[in-house]
């Protein structure tokens, strides 16, 4: 069985706007000042595993494609420095879905949003799967989230998208283990919540608290083929199984190991106050409870 699908979907003028990949995403409760040097960090680990060739643009505040030269890395680092925050986004081609990007909203926490995060994702093809082994993609996910106070985050089988096709809707509901994410919506609200299980999912406080810490959680999961993995202290990686996957419920592979773990996290799962584009409100809630329901 294809454990990832190879999806792609093309725009009318021939753009691919639409493929499988994998997703590495974090987030922290806690304002882009603190988490500054943080981020840098996890960005240079990101260039050293991917090279400096995997990103070659980013956009400029005005939504501009800027050539990340030499000039353009010098704006990014700036932008990254502690005083400041925002947005930065860094892909691999401006006209065509990327296959490694990297995108960080830094937030300002100042009580106005209780649920707001400062986050990232980190992106990378199926084809590095293939290469390097989903060992080698466990451990970039374990070192980047080495350098990161998170409160949660996961990493996983992705939808990578420069926008939602309408071919989208049949795709997301039928594989359950690819994640959609718009992080800037997400960091609105999630708080210290988690995102549905994933092939990856990190913990920090105060939820492993909340659950026992690592004993707690682990004498809720039952199955030998979920791990854990300590990390520092108030953190912890849990492992679904040996690869990622995709599943397929046309299939009947609905990913029991990811269903018991949403059932463990149910009372902290975070349900969206967006929807995405192509779904409905109702497609979005039977996507966000496809672990459970």
């Amino acid at each position: 069985m294809e454990l990832i699908p190879e999806i792609r979907l093309y725009a009318a003028h021939g753009a691919l706007v639409l493929r499988d990949g994998l997703s590495i995403c974090f987030y922290m409760r806690r304002s882009h000042q603190e988490v500054a040097r943080n981020v840098r960090s996890a960005l240079d680990t990101y260039v050293r595993a991917v090279g400096p060739q995997a990103l070659g643009w980013y956009v400029d505040p005005e939504g501009d494609w800027q050539e990340l030269d030499t000039q353009g890395w010098q704006v990014i680092r700036d932008k990254l420095h502690e005083s400041r925050g925002g947005l930065v986004r860094l892909y691999e081609r401006p006209d065509a879905v990327s296959k490694y990007a990297f995108e960080y909203r830094g937030r300002r926490l100042d009580g106005s949003n209780p649920g707001a995060v400062s986050g990232m994702t980190f992106r990378l093809p199926t084809e590095f799967l293939v290469e390097h082994g989903p060992s080698r993609v466990r451990e970039l996910a374990l070192e980047l989230g080495g350098k990161l106070p998170f409160n949660s985050g996961h990493a996983g089988p992705a939808f990578h998208f420069l926008f939602l096709p309408p071919e989208f809707r049949s795709l997301c509901l039928r594989y359950p283990g690819m994640d959609a994410l718009e992080l800037g919506m997400v960091t609105e609200d999630l708080g210290t919540r988690v995102r549905a299980p994933h092939w990856l999912t990190f913990l920090g406080q105060p939820v492993l608290g909340e659950l026992g810490g690592v004993t707690g959680l682990r004498s809720r999961l039952s199955s030998p083929d979920i791990t854990l993995q300590e990390m520092d202290e108030g953190q912890v990686v849990i492992t679904l199984g040996t690869s990622p996957e995709a599943g397929d419920f046309e299939q009947g592979h609905d990913l029991p190991l990811h269903r018991q773990l949403a059932q463990v996290l149910e009372p902290w799962l975070y349900y969206d106050r967006y929807r995405l584009s192509v779904l409905t409100q109702e497609d979005m809630r039977r996507w966000e409870r496809r672990f459970l329901d």
